[in-house]
């Protein structure tokens, strides 16, 4: 089976699908890969590097995609609306294995079916044990919570750590993460080894013994919808109105107090939820920073801009967009591990394609299958009995 990476084209995106390294763990599985010429370049891969793996470059686009049984994508592919069909060239029963966004696309998976495209979301691999070296959301969110607390420091106008000199002594920086899942408790632990003072908060009362385990103090309103506010997926559930305007005070009275504010609270499916609103920014002192790492799904901080940094009150509210792509190589690598671990399960030891929808792991992320929607998150409702 050819296996084909092509370039990614989407704005903001510089990390690439697979790897040299993940080229060859890929071996036993005896797939040919094909890479788009230049598609590594943006991670600091050459095309050599790719051929010295064992990959064949390939400069055409569309020459690429249609000899691929399986296409390997960072981002979801871009539509004929928005100047390019990337699914044109694939041909009926291709494998396209990406983060396809699809709460944000459903009228895109729907054009999966369609053209009767395989397609496999790997945002929605579950999040079980057996699936965790698949997990592409822990992996580049790992990321993103470090380069967000090295993004705040770079925009801060002051030291982290506390510096005692014979001029004086500098006080730490006071960090808040809001959302303590992957990427907040990666943002916890980065500003603490930079010498921050650090405050937490989530709505999930699991999320206390990791905050305080790295040394960081738990902001939270504590009551029975608290100890009810995680799936079992592992996600936070929607909060009633009640409990955020609870928790909105008492976080309203902590941010005041704060440099720096990372903002790293998603909800699979729905908008991201609004945690500072304007007048919390408006208290905040002159200098500090926000860095809304949930711009994309709409933010947790009330003016944050997409790919922009606004200075409101005398805050700078920093939305850098596609945060992993800002350290694409190590995003790319690891993302690259999540596939090829992805592909282990379902290319055979014969060197054929198996996508058995028994296995949890396919059943959660499988979006479409031989002309079908095939997940009950997306499929259509069945029409109503006459």
């Amino acid at each position: 089976m050819k296996v084909a990476i092509p370039k990614e084209r989407r704005a903001y995106e510089a990390r690439v699908a697979t790897t040299p390294d993940a080229i060859k763990r890929m071996k036993p599985l005896g797939l040919t890969f094909l890479v788009e010429a230049g598609a590594g370049t943006t991670a600091a891969i050459t095309d050599q590097a790719f051929i010295d793996a064992g990959a064949e470059i390939v400069s055409d686009n569309a020459a690429l995609l249609a000899q691929a049984d399986i296409v390997l994508k960072v981002a979801r592919p871009l539509t004929a609306a928005e100047g390019t069909d990337e699914l044109a060239a694939m041909k009926p029963g291709t494998v396209l294995i990406s983060q396809l966004d699809p709460y944000r696309n459903r009228e895109q998976v729907a054009d999966y079916a369609k053209r009767n495209i395989v397609a496999v979301a790997m945002e929605l691999v579950p999040r079980i044990t057996r699936a965790q070296s698949m997990d592409v959301l822990s992996s580049q969110a790992n990321l993103a919570g470090y380069k967000a607390v090295i993004d705040a420091a770079e925009q801060f106008g002051r030291a982290f750590p506390m510096m005692m000199t014979a001029a004086g002594t500098v006080a730490p920086a006071k960090v808040m993460v809001m959302g303590a899942g992957v990427a907040g408790l990666q943002a916890i632990a980065t500003a603490r080894r930079l010498g921050a003072v650090v405050s937490a908060t989530d709505v999930r009362m699991a999320a206390k013994e990791q905050v305080e385990s790295l040394g960081a103090n738990f902001v939270f309103v504590d009551d029975e919808e608290v100890r009810q506010a995680e799936t079992s997926g592992g996600y936070a559930k929607e909060m009633s109105d009640a409990y955020k305007a609870k928790q909105a005070a008492l976080i309203a009275e902590t941010i005041k107090k704060m440099d720096v504010v990372i903002c790293t609270a998603l909800i699979p499916g729905r908008p991201a939820p609004r945690l500072v609103s304007d007048a919390m920014v408006a208290s905040m002192k002159p200098g500090s920073i926000v860095i809304d790492l949930a711009v994309e799904n709409g933010g947790n901080c009330e003016g944050a801009e997409l790919g922009k940094i606004v200075v409101k009150h005398g805050v700078k509210i920093v939305g850098y967009a596609n945060v992993p792509s800002r350290l694409a190589v190590d995003a790319s690598s690891l993302y690259a591990r999540n596939l090829a671990e992805y592909l282990k399960l379902i290319v055979q030891k014969d060197g054929t394609l198996k996508l058995d929808r028994e296995d949890e792991i396919v059943k959660g992320s499988l979006l479409t299958q031989d002309g079908q929607i095939v997940h009950a998150a997306f499929a259509p409702a069945p029409a109503a009995a006459q």
